[in-house]
């Protein structure tokens, strides 16, 4: 093993693992940095600290994203009963909404949940919504513009978000301040550093969000809408429906990342566009130009970087044996800076043409569990950026940005920016 110049890394290439201090800000402030020296020596490696065999690659995760061997959950083998795992007394219902949601279930369940929710979500065009966050956007600038400076998560990464998610659903936006903070406390579960006060916030968050979300579904039962509660309530396939408990799963997955990642990228996004000096009359000259550009800032800076999956059956994989029920982490942001996918990856390009397509970058996972609300973040990104840099001429940052001691969701504490 040796230990590199920074203290929170050490790598032993022969062993193909390292060791890294998630909570030190030389990492979580910059992983792009760990990636590569561990990715010299061990592309596919141990992270002793989590346990978990990670993937650095872009083929390397893109291929397991793809691969049936791994999946979110471990699949019992042919002939024998369902594994139930063994679940804390402190976390029955936030495991309960896992069970229920098609983010943590591998087919046949997922397949299930996945269409039904698919009929509802997707057939109502992404597309229509695009007055609507123009709109929101404006109202935002115009609250903004007079003061000269703002805190921009706050002021408007945050609130767009928020507010088309809630909409979507038929939830009141008044009750957005308290969606965030169910959302905030649910999601910190998934940080590398969570502690038993972690997980008790986030069982009782679940326990208040479901039982809001129990009362808004017997609303709309007596009182349908035109919205996706409502469509999620009438979805059916095949003779099936969501049970009750899905319902509530999947309308709390639905909010949660219908604006946790979202609030990051357009954050993550505006702090590279203006660190990196780009002119917004290019980068967002035409619908062409404001595509490629979100790419861009997705592959750059993206908001997960890390996703987990299980080992179904013994095999092995870029030279590294797994054993059924290793699971292992596919990191995003690393593989999105993979130098054999990208020229010059560690270099912002707005007008980069992306290999295979717009989604050939792993920031909305791929394979069945790719992100069902890709369409609507990136509408967001499309709309909410344009109107932002055309809205503020002359935007600058106030102050060096700050990420947040979380990465599994890579994001600022806070962007403070100014304008003439």
């Amino acid at each position: 093993m040796h230990t590199t110049d920074a203290p929170w890394l050490s790598i032993d290439a022969r062993m193909k693992t390292a060791s890294i201090d998630s909570s030190h800000p030389g990492f979580y402030g910059d992983p792009y940095a760990a990636y590569e020296r561990i990715r010299a020596v061990a592309p596919v490696f141990y992270w002793r600290e989590q346990r978990l065999w990670c993937f650095l690659n872009a083929a390397d995760v893109g291929a397991v994203l793809k691969d049936r061997r791994f999946g979110r959950e471990l699949l019992p083998l042919p002939g024998q009963p369902a594994l139930e795992p063994e679940i804390p007394e402190h976390l029955r219902a936030f495991h309960a909404f896992n069970r229920a949601s098609m983010l943590e279930r591998e087919p046949p369940v997922h397949t299930r949940l996945r269409n039904l929710v698919s009929r509802a979500f997707l057939t109502r065009s992404i597309d229509r919504l695009r007055p609507r966050i123009a709109a929101l956007a404006a109202e935002l600038l115009g609250q903004m513009r007079p003061a000269g400076e703002a805190e921009l998560l706050f002021a408007f990464a945050t609130p767009i978000p928020v507010t088309v998610i809630a909409e979507l659903l038929g939830v009141p936006t008044a009750m957005a301040p308290q969606l965030l903070a169910w959302s905030h406390r649910m999601v910190a579960i998934y940080e590398l550093g969570k502690t038993r006060a972690t997980e008790d916030a986030a069982e009782a968050a679940t326990r208040e969000f479901s039982e809001f979300i129990l009362g808004h579904i017997a609303e709309r039962r007596r009182s349908p809408a035109d919205d996706l509660i409502t469509h999620l309530i009438a979805s059916e396939a095949a003779g099936d429906r969501l049970s009750e408990e899905e319902l509530v799963g999947t309308c709390i997955l639905l909010l949660n990342a219908g604006h946790e990642a979202t609030v990051h990228a357009i954050g993550n996004s505006v702090k590279t566009l203006l660190e990196q000096g780009t002119d917004p009359a290019a980068a967002f000259a035409d619908d062409a130009a404001t595509e490629r550009t979100v790419e861009e800032c997705l592959r750059f800076d993206p908001p997960l970087h890390l996703f987990r999956r299980f080992v179904q059956e013994d095999l092995e994989i870029a030279g590294v044996r797994l054993p059924r029920g290793t699971e292992v982490a596919l990191l995003y942001g690393a593989a999105n800076r993979d130098p054999a996918r990208y020229e010059d990856a560690d270099r912002f390009v707005p007008s980069r043409p992306t290999p295979g397509g717009a989604s050939a970058h792993a920031s909305f996972g791929g394979g069945i569990h790719f992100c069902i609300g890709a369409p609507l973040a990136r509408l967001e990104l499309q709309v909410a950026l344009p109107a932002l840099f055309r809205g503020l001429p002359g935007l600058r940052l106030k102050g060096a940005p700050r990420y947040k001691d979380a990465y599994h969701f890579h994001g600022l504490e806070a962007l403070h920016v100014a304008w003439p």
